[in-house]
């Protein structure tokens, strides 16, 4: 399978590739085949050719928001880095377009354009990852999200074919997106950015990184925020309510800095973060009645297994928390 995939494509591909080097987590079994194209043609190429055969795909960014099962991933992995940064020449208004490509490094986007002097993606400052899995969770805070500054996304439509979504198409909502939702893979996206003050984005920048800092783990390994915050509430408030800071099992911690955040102390598996994900999501439920989603994406045969109980259909979670 492996040898006929790679005669289709340009990039590397690799059998049985141990996954957790590809993710913040740094959790995760093999893949059975991974694939890294090398530009958008390559990539329409292996999706096609995974299509034809029937295989599996599961598609991985810069894996900062993902929790790979110590089991692996059957099929074919395709970890998106089409990187690159274009600018455009500012419209009469002075605001300029940006054509980003889905595995540039989200902060080095942030950066560059506070240092060209275009405001909008402070809010972006210190989040992990690639501007692809960015655009699909619609990363931001309560300030603000990229969502809010894209004109178009180029993705990969099933079959193969690359089109160009404009704004409205991609469904853009509080952690989410329809690209997440059908699980389109992300290629590239136009940005539109505001001039501002340098200064004044410069500052923004340092506020939202150092908030980070200070408020969440990032001497250890992590995802990210665990769970979306429900209306009206946030899930780190409600987990430590329930006595849940500090919680071990394995080698997995929920965080004593942030409830929201689950830590790899050296050697956590998957099944020990699922474990506190499911002790943190029953604690929850059972003394506020609130069922918590998850914004961390569970690959494989995590997906099947959550949530760990019957519940009835989610509410919507609240942009309004940060």
């Amino acid at each position: 399978m492996a040898r006929e995939l790679q005669s289709r494509v340009k990039g590397p591909v690799r059998i049985g590739e141990p996954l957790a080097r590809y993710t913040t987590f740094r959790i995760g079994g093999p893949a059975d085949v991974l694939v890294e194209p090398v530009d958008e043609e390559d990539l329409a190429r292996a999706l096609a050719w995974a299509r034809d055969h029937g295989v599996p795909v599961t598609l991985l960014g810069g894996g900062s928001n993902v929790l790979v099962p110590d089991e692996g991933l059957r099929g074919l992995v395709v970890r998106v880095g089409l990187d690159g940064i274009r600018w455009e020449d500012p419209d009469p208004q002075g605001r300029c377009g940006v054509v980003v490509g889905a595995g540039t490094v989200l902060a080095r986007l942030v950066h560059e354009a506070a240092r060209r002097g275009y405001q909008g993606l402070e809010p972006c400052a210190g989040i992990p990852g690639t501007v692809g899995g960015a655009l699909v969770m619609n990363a931001g805070t309560r300030d603000g999200t990229i969502g809010q500054v894209v004109d178009w996304v180029r993705v990969v439509e099933p079959g193969g074919r690359l089109a160009v979504w404009p704004r409205e198409r991609c469904g853009f909502t509080y952690r989410s997106s329809r690209m997440q939702v059908e699980g389109v893979p992300v290629v590239a996206a136009r940005l539109v950015l505001a001039p501002g003050d340098r200064q004044a984005i410069a500052a923004a920048i340092r506020r939202y990184t150092a908030y980070r800092q200070r408020t969440q783990p990032l001497r250890y390994p992590n995802c990210g925020s665990v769970f979306k915050n429900p209306p009206g509430d946030a899930s780190g408030r409600l987990i430590e309510a329930c006595g849940l800071k500090g919680l071990r099992h394995g080698r997995a911690q929920i965080s004593d800095q942030h409830a929201n955040f689950i830590i790899n102390l050296g050697g956590a598996t998957a099944e020990d973060v699922l474990a506190l994900m499911t002790t943190a999501w029953r604690c929850v439920r059972d003394r506020f009645g609130v069922v918590l989603e998850p914004e961390v994406r569970l690959l494989g045969s995590l997906a099947r297994r959550w949530p760990p109980d019957p519940v009835a259909p989610a509410g919507s979670s609240d942009p309004n928390q940060a």
